[in-house]
């Protein structure tokens, strides 16, 4: 489990407990890229920041090479980044908030 101190203007001093599931570290892994927690028409959504930016508000949490960030709206909700937050590819565009910019 990742413990991160998370600070931010807006929102009250925290430290944060989020889980990351092995199989979401793996795929950031495998894919060589920066995902993001965002909030999306569905819920919470793992999608690259390709899709969805980060934000310099977001919580950051190192992924090898790589970062997994999880918004502020977003932390304030979950514990666990898993597998079913992947957003499959053919949802992406079906939600205005995912869809490519």
């Amino acid at each position: 489990m990742d413990t991160v101190k998370y600070e931010n203007q807006n929102l009250p001093r925290m430290i944060k407990n989020v889980n990351v599931d092995d199989d979401v570290k793996d795929l950031i892994t495998r894919t060589g890229k920066d995902f993001r927690v965002c909030t999306s028409c569905y819920g919470p959504a793992v999608v690259t920041t390709d899709r969805k930016p980060a934000k310099a508000s977001d919580m950051q949490i190192k992924v090898g090479d790589n970062t997994l960030y999880i918004s502020k709206v977003q932390l304030m909700y979950i514990n666990r980044v898993s597998m079913d937050m992947v957003y499959a590819p053919e949802y992406l565009d079906a939600c205005p908030v995912t869809k490519s910019p």
